[in-house]
C-alpha cells in the first residue's frame, strides 16, 4: 500500500531559487530554520525560555526568555559574551556524547530554582547563576569543571559533582565536598552503562524540602579495563577506561541518603541480589518516601521499591515483569502522585499502555488502541493526564484523558497533519508543543490544556525570509506506505523521488536504515535538506522500519531478541524486493547505508544477500557484540557466557568473506561508545579472506562525526563512493 505523495512546496515570490549544494546543507544558518532546544515553562509558569541557536553558527545556543503576560522574546545569557572559552573536562566531554550534545557549543542545558527568579547555567565548564533583569553571575572558577548542576527544590542550594564527589552550598557561598570520592569510587554520578543505555545522566537527587539528598555511590574496580585509543591528527591518547563489556562485571551500585552539609548518612537497602541496575530514583511529594526502580541484570524484571528516608529500609510496592521472549523497556512515563498513586507506563498487555497503581490495585487508564509513547503531564487538581500515542504508527499525537473514565479514548490535542510532541510543567497547565510534517520543518508553540494555541514559541514559517526559501521549487514531496513482512506485519516505509523522470527512465536509490531496537525511523516529518540534496542528485530516498523497531508492541519488537541480524535483515530485504518491481527503480543500483547498529545492518546485509545491493556503507558498525557494554548488549542477547549461541548468530565478522559488493567503512578514530576495534577487527577479516574494501577514518571523532566541515567531507566520501560504483548515475 502506498500513500499519495504530498504536493509539492509553494515558492515566495521573488525568491530567487538557487541549487542546493553539500556545503550549504551543512552550513549556518540551518536550512531548517531556528531550532530551539530546552524549551520550558518556569515553575510559576509565568516565563518561557529556551535555548536558541545562533543563525551565524548553528551549533551554539544561547539562553532566550519570554514573559507570558506580555512582551517579546529576550536573551537572558550570550554564551560568547558570559562564557570564557575553556576547554571542557573529560568527564564533561562524554557525558556530552552520551547525550548526543558532542557537537553543540554555548549553553546546551540549564535549570530553574523552584522560585522562578533565577537560572543556573553552565557554561564552558563553570556555572553561573542567571536572573530574570539580565544579570548573570559567576557561582565557580575552576580547572575541573562541574557535572550535573542544579539548584535544590526550595533554592537554598547549588549542587554538582567535581572530582567524583558530591558538593553542596548555600547559593552564593562557594560549595564544599559533601562525600568522599576518587580513584575507582564515585559520587553522585551515574555510571557508564546508566548513561549511554538507561537514559539516566545523574547519580543524585534531592528531597523536595531541601533536607535530604539521595546519592548513588560505586567503586568500578571490579569493571574491566579496556585500552581506549584516541587517535588524533597529530598525537595518539590512549584511555584505561572501564567498559563494562557484555558478560563481564558491571559496578555494585549503592544509594545513601544525606543531609545538605554530608551529616546524617544512612544506606538504602536495594535487596539481596547486588548484580542489579539502578534505574530511577524519586522523592514523594511530601519528602516522606523514596522511591527506587531496581532492574534485574537480565532486564526482564522492574522492581518499585518503597524506602523509608530516616532509616533507608525498602520494601517492595510491586514489579512488573517482561513478556516471555522480550525485555522491560525502561521509561520515564511515570508519576508519583501526592495521594500515593503512582501513573505507571507498562507493556503487561502487550501494547504500551498507561496504568493506575493505588493501595495495591492496577486500573488500566488508556483504551489500549494505540501505542502510547510518552506520559507528558499530570493535573492533580483537574484529574487529567497528558500522554502521545500513535493510531496510526506514524504520526504521534497528544492527548487528554479524564482519570475518572479509565479505558476511554483521549481526547485529540493536536493536528494529525503533523508528527507531534509535548512537554508541560509541573502542575500540567500548559503544553509546549513541537510538531513538523513532511511539508513543514519544525515548529513549537504555547497551548493550553484543550490544546488551544497560545503564542508561538518559534513559528519557523517557511517564507521568504526563511533559509531554505531559495531551495523550494527543486523540494521533492514524501510518499509514504506499508509492505508486509513475512510474519504478515506491516512495515512501514517512506520514499522521495525525483521529479521529472520520463517514462521508462530509471532511477537508483539511497537506501537508508538503522534496523535496530529502540528506534522509529519512518514518520510524517520534515526529514531535512540532506534528503532533497541526495533526491536532487538523482537518488530515490528510501527507509524502512523493520520488526524490532520501536512504538508497535511486544510481539513486533521481541522478534529481534536473541536474533539481532536476523529479522531486520529479512525486513529490509522485502524493502529491496519492493523497490525492484517499482517501474521508476533501477533495481541494479540500490546502495545500503547506515550508521551505528544502521552499519552493522549494512555489513549484515551485505553478507545475508550478495549481489542484491550495488554497494554499502556502514558508519561506524558494531562488528562484534562481545566488544559492547553489558546494559544494551545483554537486554538483546543474553549473557554471553551462558547464551554464547546467540552471539555467534548476531556477530558481522564469521561471515564477513561472503561480501562481494562495494564496500565502504567509515569511523571515527576516538570512538568510545561503538570503539573503533569494531572496525580494525573487521579490517583484518576482510584482509585475510581477500575481500576489497574503502576505508575512511576521521583522527579525533568520536562516535559522531560532528563539525561543518567533517559532515560536508563525509558525505562527500559517500556520493563518491557511490557515484564510482553506481555506474550512471548523476553526477552533478
Amino acid at each position: 500500500m502506498t500513500t499519495a505523495a504530498h504536493a509539492a512546496l509553494p515558492v515566495p515570490a521573488g525568491v530567487a531559487q538557487q541549487p542546493l549544494t553539500l556545503e550549504r546543507v551543512f552550513a549556518s544558518p540551518s536550512l531548517a530554520g531556528s531550532t530551539p532546544r530546552g524549551v520550558k515553562l518556569s515553575p510559576d509558569g509565568r516565563y518561557l525560555t529556551m535555548l536558541r541557536n545562533r543563525t551565524d553558527e548553528l551549533e551554539r545556543y544561547d539562553l532566550w526568555a519570554l514573559d507570558t503576560n506580555g512582551g517579546n522574546w529576550r536573551m537572558l545569557v550570550d554564551s560568547k559574551t558570559v562564557g570564557s572559552g575553556a576547554a571542557l573536562s573529560e568527564a564533561e566531554k562524554m557525558q556530552r556524547e552520551r547525550k548526543r550534545l558532542a557537537g553543540l557549543r554555548g549553553i546546551v542545558t540549564y535549570d530553574w530554582s523552584q522560585d522562578g527568579k533565577k537560572i543556573l547555567v553552565p557554561l564552558d565548564g563553570d556555572l553561573y547563576l542567571a536572573g530574570l533583569d539580565g544579570t548573570v553571575k559567576r557561582l565557580t572558577q575552576s580547572k575541573e569543571g562541574e557535572l550535573n548542576p542544579v539548584i535544590s527544590p526550595k533554592g537554598k542550594y547549588v549542587s554538582f559533582v567535581r572530582d567524583q564527589k558530591l558538593w553542596a552550598g548555600p547559593v552564593g557561598v562557594a560549595a564544599k565536598a559533601i562525600t568522599p570520592g576518587g580513584g575507582t569510587v564515585h559520587y553522585g554520578e551515574a555510571e557508564f552503562v546508566a548513561q549511554e543505555e538507561l537514559d539516566r545522566f545523574t547519580g543524585y537527587w534531592w528531597s523536595p524540602n531541601d533536607d535530604r539528598i539521595a546519592v548513588q555511590w560505586f567503586d568500578e574496580k571490579n569493571v574491566g579495563i579496556v585500552t581506549r585509543t584516541s587517535i588524533g591528527a597529530e598525537e595518539t591518547t590512549t584511555f584505561e577506561q572501564r567498559y563494562p563489556a557484555a558478560g563481564t562485571p558491571n559496578i555494585v551500585p549503592h544509594l545513601i541518603l544525606t543531609d545538605p552539609d554530608g551529616r546524617n548518612k544512612v544506606e538504602v537497602d536495594l535487596g539481596v541480589d547486588k548484580d542489579i541496575y539502578l534505574a530511577r530514583v524519586d522523592w514523594a511529594k511530601d519528602g516522606k518516601t523514596l522511591f527506587v526502580q531496581r532492574l534485574s541484570r537480565a532486564q526482564d524484571r522492574i522492581d518499585m521499591l518503597a524506602v523509608d528516608p530516616k532509616t533507608g529500609k525498602s520494601r517492595l510496592l510491586f514489579s512488573d515483569k517482561a513478556a516471555a521472549g522480550h525485555w522491560i523497556n525502561l521509561t520515564d512515563n511515570y508519576r508519583i502522585l501526592g495521594d500515593g498513586s503512582i501513573i505507571w507506563w507498562s507493556e503487561r498487555d502487550g501494547l504500551g499502555q498507561l496504568y493506575r497503581f493505588n493501595d495495591g490495585q492496577w486500573t488500566r487508564l488508556t483504551d489500549g488502541k494505540s501505542y502510547v509513547m510518552e506520559l507528558e503531564g499530570v493535573d492533580e487538581a483537574g484529574g487529567r493526564i497528558f500522554y502521545q500515542a500513535n493510531p496510526d504508527v506514524v504520526s504521534p499525537q497528544i492527548y487528554s484523558l479524564d482519570l475518572a473514565k479509565p479505558g476511554t479514548a483521549g481526547r485529540l490535542l493536536t493536528d494529525p497533519a503533523f508528527k507531534n510532541s509535548a512537554s508541560m510543567d509541573e502542575e500540567a497547565t500548559r503544553l509546549i508543543v513541537t510538531r513538523s510534517s513532511p511539508e513543514q520543518p519544525s515548529q513549537v508553540y504555547l497551548a493550553d490544556t484543550s490544546g488551544r494555541q497560545i503564542a508561538w514559541v518559534e513559528e519557523n514559517r517557511l517564507d521568504a525570509k526563511h533559509p531554505y526559501a531559495p531551495y523550494l521549487a527543486s523540494h521533492e514531496p514524501t510518499r509514504y506506505g506499508t509492505i508486509k513482512a513475512a510474519d504478515g506485519s506491516d512495515l512501514h516505509y517512506m520514499m522521495v523521488v525525483p521529479s521529472g523522470l520520463k517514462p521508462g527512465q530509471r532511477a537508483p536509490v539511497f537506501f537508508e536504515h538503522y534496523g535496530g531496537p529502540h528506534n522509529q525511523s519512518v514518520t510524517r516529518s520534515w526529514s531535512g535538506a540532506l534528503t532533497q540534496y541526495l533526491v536532487d542528485r538523482g537518488y530515490i530516498y528510501f527507509e524502512l522500519d523493520n520488526r524490532g523497531s520501536a512504538n508497535r508492541s511486544v510481539a513486533f519488537e521481541k522478534q529481534i531478541n536473541r536474533a539481532m541480524g536476523g529479522v531486520e535483515v529479512e525486513d529490509q530485504k522485502a524493502g529491496v524486493q519492493f523497490l525492484k518491481t517499482l517501474p521508476f527503480v533501477d533495481g541494479n543500483k540500490i546502495a545500503t547505508y547506515g550508521w551505528s547498529y544502521g552499519g552493522y545492518m549494512t555489513l549484515k546485509m551485505l553478507e545475508a544477500d550478495p549481489g542484491l545491493y550495488a554497494a554499502g556503507i556502514a558508519g561506524a558498525p558494531v562488528t562484534k557484540w562481545e566488544l559492547y557494554d553489558t546494559a544494551y548488549t545483554e537486554r538483546y542477547l543474553g549473557n554471553p557466557n551462558t547464551e554464547p549461541d546467540s552471539y555467534e548468530r548476531s556477530n558481522a565478522l564469521a561471515d564477513a568473506g561472503k561480501i562481494r559488493d562495494p564496500l565502504l567503512v567509515i569511523h571515527g578514530m576516538s570512538d568510545d561508545n561503538v570503539v573503533f576495534q569494531n572496525s580494525t577487527v573487521l579490517f583484518a577479516k576482510l584482509q585475510q579472506q581477500g575481500v576489497p574494501f574503502d576505508i575512511m577514518v576521521y583522527p579525533g571523532a568520536t562516535h559522531a562525526v560532528a563539525g561543518e566541515k567533517l559532515k560536508v567531507h563525509t558525505w562527500k566520501t559517500i556520493l563518491r563512493f557511490l557515484d564510482q560504483h553506481l555506474k550512471g548515475s548523476p553526477t552533478k
